[in-house]
C-alpha cells in the first residue's frame, strides 16, 4: 500500500537530529513540522522571515497574520523570533541551515531538481528554491512518484527548468525511500505493501535495488 503524504513526511522526519536547523519547502515538506520526535530540539527556518516555527495550528490557535513561506498559517514556539527576508537568506547563503526538504517535480539520477516551472504556465518567481539548493549541507525531497499522466518523476535526466544541479540527496516518495549516488537512485526502504517491480515500472531513471531491501515501519 502507498504511503500517504502524512506518511512521507513522518518517514522524512526521522532524518532530523538534535541542534537542526531545518528549512522545509511547500507541499509535503510542510508536514514535517508534525512529526519532530518528542524531545528533540530542532529549529525551523522559513525565507519569509520566521526562525523557531511550531506545528500547523488547531482551529482555535489560527492566527491569520503568522504564517510560513507557503502562505500556511503555523505556530509559533517560545524562543521564536522575526525577521526581514535579507536576514532570512543570509542564513540559508552562509550554510546556516543543516536540513532542507524540499517539493520536486522532476528528480534526475546524479540529482539534479526541477521543482518552480512547467513552461507555459505562470509563475510568480523561483521563490528561496535556488538559494536553498545552492546553500543547504542536505537535501530531502518530498514528492509522489508519477505524474498525474502516470509518467515516473524520477528520470535519467530534467525535461523541466532545473532548480539546482547535483544537489539532492534522497528522495522520499509514496513508493519507497531512495538516495541519490553513483548516478543512480539507490532504494533504501519500500513502502508497506510496495513491490520491487512496482517500483521498477514507476523509475524512468537508473534504479539500484540491494538484496534484502527492507520495508518501512511506522
Amino acid at each position: 500500500m502507498a504511503l500517504t503524504k502524512e506518511q512521507i513526511a513522518q518517514r522524512i522526519a526521522r532524518e532530523l537530529q538534535n541542534g537542526f536547523y531545518v528549512n522545509l519547502g511547500i507541499g509535503i515538506p510542510t508536514l514535517v513540522a508534525n512529526y519532530i520526535p518528542q524531545g528533540m530540539n530542532v529549529v525551523l527556518q522559513s525565507e519569509n522571515g520566521l526562525l523557531g516555527m511550531g506545528p500547523f495550528p488547531y482551529e482555535n490557535e489560527v492566527d491569520a497574520d503568522i504564517i510560513n513561506a507557503g502562505k500556511q498559517t503555523i505556530t509559533t514556539l517560545p524562543g521564536t523570533s522575526f525577521f526581514d527576508s535579507a536576514m532570512s537568506f543570509g542564513m540559508i547563503r552562509s550554510q546556516r541551515i543543516d536540513l532542507t526538504v524540499l517539493g520536486a517535480m522532476e528528480v534526475s539520477e546524479n540529482g539534479d531538481i526541477a521543482n518552480w516551472k512547467i513552461p507555459g504556465k505562470m509563475v510568480k518567481g523561483m521563490g528561496g528554491a535556488m538559494d536553498l539548493v545552492a546553500s543547504a549541507k542536505n537535501i530531502v525531497v518530498a514528492m509522489m512518484q508519477t505524474n498525474p499522466k502516470g509518467e515516473s518523476k524520477l528520470l535519467p535526466a530534467c525535461t523541466l527548468p532545473l532548480t539546482g544541479q547535483k544537489c539532492i540527496k534522497k528522495v522520499c516518495t509514496e513508493l519507497g525511500y531512495y538516495e541519490i549516488k553513483d548516478g543512480a537512485f539507490h532504494l533504501i526502504e519500500l513502502a508497506p505493501g510496495v513491490t520491487v517491480n512496482e517500483i521498477k515500472a514507476k523509475t524512468a531513471g537508473k534504479l539500484v535495488v540491494p538484496d534484502g531491501v527492507r520495508e518501512m515501519t511506522f
